[in-house]
């Protein structure tokens, strides 16, 4: 059995993938950086943060959240600060060559943390699933499987949404050999900016 408007659950989501919010900035400038193969874990590692945060909502935490909203406060500045932070590792961090087999000095294990506490600290994920996803299951029938079902869905096309981003990034890679600082600057630029939009807009 379908969950409640499953196909416009699809065309929500779909919208949210192709916007570029800030796991796929993250994943273009790691895509330029250390390759696409690395990005896969840092995929890997929002998609794994996005499932917690949805399991926690459905079974456990929805109705708090929204009862409460001083904890959404919380991971709001948590999450401001580390995208600051990773605005600075990524406009210190320089482009790798297209030829270079030199392997990264980031672990499979940094690529997937970085992934994970960033889709754990948006705020944007933590108003979707109290707020949206819910929305799509009927409590009244079947809902764990109506809850694997969406879940499912959103898990395999934000990855894939994602990986899409790091091969069309790396396909740019020419261009970025010959203004090597130039996508670094950008990438940290627009995070600072989605900081400040957070710190000063988003209010629970």
């Amino acid at each position: 059995m379908l969950p409640l408007n499953y196909f416009l659950f699809l065309q929500i989501i779909l919208f949210l993938f192709i916007t570029p919010g800030t796991p796929r900035i993250v994943i273009i400038s790691y895509s330029m950086n250390y390759g696409v193969q690395k990005c896969i874990w840092t995929a890997l590692g929002d998609v794994t943060a996005n499932i917690i945060q949805a399991t926690l909502v459905i079974f456990v935490l929805g109705s708090f959240f929204v009862d409460n909203p001083n904890f959404l406060n919380t991971f709001k500045w948590i999450g401001i600060a580390y995208l600051l932070y990773l605005a600075y590792d990524i406009y210190n961090s320089r482009p790798k060559d297209i030829n270079s087999n030199n392997i990264s000095s980031k672990s499979f294990f940094s690529f997937f943390k970085d992934g994970f506490l960033v889709a754990g600290t948006s705020p944007k994920a933590w108003m979707f699933f109290p707020l949206i996803f819910p929305q799509f299951i009927d409590f009244n029938s079947n809902y764990i499987v109506q809850f694997i079902i969406l879940i499912t869905t959103y898990a395999v096309l934000d990855f894939l949404s994602l990986i899409a981003y790091a091969v069309l990034a790396r396909k740019l890679i020419v261009w970025i050999k010959a203004n090597p600082k130039v996508i670094n600057t950008i990438s940290a630029c627009v995070l600072i900016l989605i900081a400040l939009i957070i710190a000063f807009i988003q209010n629970y």
